[in-house]
C-alpha cells in the first residue's frame, strides 16, 4: 500500500513475514521498526539489522598492520592517554606516525592497540555509537554505560580476532557523576576490568607497566603524570621493537592527551617534544644512567 505524504513523493509499504517497514524517497530509505524489533539506541545494533556490518573473514589474515604501546594513568585532575606513534607489519616498519589515542566524545577517550584498520573502524563506531545513544535518549550516557557499549563492541568483533584480527582498547575518561578520572581495560572476549591507577597495553606493554608502576604515586599532578607516561613509553621502545621512541631526526614524538572536567584535549606537541628532550637529558646524565642500568640510544625512527 502506497500513499503520497506532504508535497514529496514518499511511499510507505511493509511486507507480510517481515518486521521492518521502509521509508521510501528519492535519495534514502529510512528504516521504521515494529515494537519489540526496534535496536533503540544501539546503533552497532542498527547497522547489523541493515546489513551494515562487514561479515568476519572465513581464514587466518596475513601480514595484518598492527598498533603497538599505548598507556593510561589516573592523576589527580583526571586521566592522561599516551600511545607511540609506530605501526608494524611483521619485521617492518608500517607507519611512524600513526595515531592511536582518540577522544570517544566530550569526556573520554579510546587508545587502541592491535590489528590497525579494525581497531579505528571499532572507534568510529564507538564514536557514532555514543552520538546516536545521545541523540535518541535525549541524554549522555553515563561513563560506566559507555564502557560497557565498548565491551559488546569488542565482544561482537570475537570471530575477527580468532582470523587474527584482534583488537584490544583502552578506555578512559572523566567521571562528571564521581568527579574522578576512570579507567577501562579488556580483553579479546569482551571482558571489562576497572583498574584503580594504570593500565597499558599492546606489544611493549609489560615494559611500560612496570616504568609506571614503579614511579606512579596517588595524587600525582599534570606534570608528574605526564612525565611517568613519557619516560614509560620511553623505555618501552628500548626493549621492543614494535615500540617507537621520541624521533629526533623527523620530529615525531607520541600522542597524548588529557581527560578533566573540562574535558578531552590534546597535548601539544610542542610540550610534548620539550619533554622528552628533558627526559633525554636527565638520562644522559651519570645519576640518569645509573637509574636505568643502561646508557639509551636515540636513533632516527625510535629508541633501541
Amino acid at each position: 500500500m502506497c500513499r503520497r505524504v506532504g508535497s514529496r513523493a514518499q511511499a510507505r509499504f511493509s511486507t507480510q513475514g517481515e518486521n521492518i517497514e521502509r521509508v521510501a524517497s528519492p535519495s534514502v530509505a529510512f528504516p521504521f521498526y515494529l515494537p519489540g524489533d526496534d535496536p533503540g539506541p544501539s546503533f552497532a545494533e542498527l547497522l547489523r539489522r541493515t546489513g551494515g556490518c562487514p561479515p568476519a573473514p572465513s581464514g587466518p589474515i596475513d601480514d595484518v598492520t598492527h598498533g603497538t604501546t599505548v598507556v593510561a594513568l589516573r592523576y589527580a585532575e583526571g586521566v592522561v592517554m599516551a600511545g607511540d606513534r609506530r605501526a608494524t607489519s611483521g619485521n617492518l616498519i608500517s607507519h611512524r606516525t600513526m595515531e592511536k589515542v582518540f577522544p570517544a566524545d566530550r569526556h573520554s577517550g579510546v587508545a587502541i592497540a592491535g590489528a590497525a584498520g579494525p581497531a579505528v573502524e571499532m572507534v568510529r563506531l564507538f564514536q557514532l555509537q555514543l552520538e546516536h545513544y545521545e541523540k535518541v535518549e535525549g541524554v549522555e550516557l553515563s561513563l560506566e554505560g559507555k564502557a560497557n557499549q565498548l565491551s559488546v563492541m569488542v565482544r561482537n568483533h570475537l570471530p575477527a580476532a580468532m582470523q587474527g584480527l584482534m583488537v584490544v582498547p583502552l578506555f578512559a575518561g572523566y567521571d562528571l557523576r564521581r568527579g574522578a578520572g576512570r579507567l577501562f581495560q579488556y580483553d579479546v572476549t569482551g571482558g571489562r576490568y576497572e583498574e584503580s591507577d594504570f593500565a597499558t597495553n599492546g606489544s611493549g606493554r609489560l615494559h611500560a607497566g612496570t616504568v609506571v608502576k614503579l614511579g606512579y604515586r596517588e595524587g600525582v599532578d599534570r606534570t608528574g603524570a605526564l612525565d611517568l607516561a613519557i619516560s614509560a613509553l620511553f623505555q618501552a621502545a628500548d626493549e621492543d621493537s614494535a615500540t617507537g621512541g621520541p624521533d629526533l631526526v623527523r620530529g615525531i614524538y607520541p600522542t597524548m592527551a588529557t581527560i578533566t572536567t573540562a574535558g578531552f584535549e590534546r597535548v601539544d606537541a610542542d610540550e610534548v617534544a620539550a619533554r622528552f628532550r628533558q627526559l633525554v637529558e636527565r638520562l644522559s646524565t651519570p645519576e640518569g644512567t645509573a637509574s636505568t642500568g643502561a646508557t639509551p640510544t636515540i636513533r632516527g625512527g625510535g629508541a633501541s
